[in-house]
């Protein structure tokens, strides 16, 4: 959204005056995966607000599923490339319109301008990854973020000198302060799209305040074109954290915007258990709703008011309200059903 430059992956748009783009990477080796789960995941993923989904090339067992899903996939995929250069080319022979490389572990300067050549003719993009943990020897001393800037440009240089332009360049660290500093200083020395993300960023809780800390900085100083929330966790909770980092800062509108209390020894009704078993669900309707989801009767009335369908109960009796007021009393087994029914209605 705020760089110049723009990249192209198909038919998607990064960079320019184009929306944020979500990212997430699949979590499983391609090889080993059943196709049609795999486009069913991806098909949810993009209902919750994914963009761009990441696959591990690791080798050439991965060509024919990775065929088959650059064909079926309903958002754009990449192929992530590490020390192969020949994988990188087969990736984009398999119909990858994107893979990420970092030159420095591809190996003599010549591979990588194989790749490029590569990219060329597939009308693909290429990413620049780095991450603080897999840079060139410091010959220099400098620090991180500076070593980190200095090394994409090279990288980026070489690129130019192919007569290639269609880059995106990322920088990552899982020091928040390197990554803010490293993507500050990229930001000024070059226009073109920049994907940001805390790396290797931990469980739910830590990722989720380190990558809303440092991705939301930036992205208030008009820094990032397209974000990942790195989660050691499932790769929904991935997309649904980056989606409601850039609701919460005004930079993606519309979707389901869920309220839910936190428990307590007043609870009489399982909002923790009920939302754990239909949040994906939820977040994959393309609805601009508000849903409150309470546990007990005290605050469940009051938040009722201020939601489109709000839900809550005592004991086996669940009540489902609809514009704060009461719409149905239905049994706890009964409820899900009855309450995505009212939610089809609006």
């Amino acid at each position: 959204m705020f760089s110049k430059r723009v990249a192209m992956i198909k038919d998607l748009s990064i960079g320019g005056n184009n929306p944020i783009r979500v990212q997430t990477m699949y979590d499983s080796q391609i090889c080993d995966t059943d196709v049609d789960e795999v486009i069913r995941r991806i098909k949810l993923l993009a209902a919750m607000g994914c963009d761009i989904i990441r696959f591990s090339y690791v080798s050439s067992k991965d060509k024919d599923n990775f065929t088959k899903i650059c064909q079926l996939s309903p958002i754009p995929v990449v192929a992530d490339i590490h020390f192969d250069y020949k994988l990188a080319i087969e990736a984009l022979r398999c119909g990858a319109p994107k893979i990420r490389i970092n030159p420095g572990n591809i190996g003599p300067k010549w591979k990588s301008e194989e790749v490029i050549k590569a990219a060329k003719d597939y009308n693909a993009a290429v990413r620049i990854g780095l991450n603080s943990g897999s840079l060139p020897h410091n010959d220099k001393n400098l620090d991180t973020p500076t070593l980190m800037v200095d090394t994409a440009l090279e990288y980026l240089s070489w690129f130019e000198a192919w007569g290639f332009d269609n880059s995106v360049i990322s920088l990552k660290a899982s020091d928040p302060e390197i990554t803010l500093e490293a993507n500050r200083k990229l930001s000024k020395m070059c226009d073109y799209p920049i994907h940001i993300g805390v790396t290797e960023a931990g469980g739910i809780v830590t990722s989720c305040i380190r990558s809303t800390w440092a991705l939301g900085n930036l992205l208030k100083e008009g820094i990032g074109d397209t974000i990942r929330v790195s989660i050691t966790g499932s790769i929904e909770a991935e997309v649904q954290a980056a989606v409601e980092i850039l609701r919460t800062l005004g930079l993606r509108k519309g979707g389901v915007r869920i309220v839910s209390c936190p428990r307590c020894g007043r609870h009489s009704f399982d909002s923790q258990g009920f939302l754990n078993k239909i949040e994906n669900r939820l977040l994959s309707l393309n609805k601009d709703i508000t849903v409150a989801i309470m546990g007990c009767q005290v605050n469940g009335p009051g938040e009722a008011k201020n939601a489109d369908v709000a839900i809550t109960g005592i004991g086996n009796s669940t009540f489902i309200y609809r514009n704060g007021e009461l719409f149905k009393k239905v049994t706890f087994d009964d409820a899900e059903k009855v309450l995505f029914d009212l939610i089809e209605e609006l």
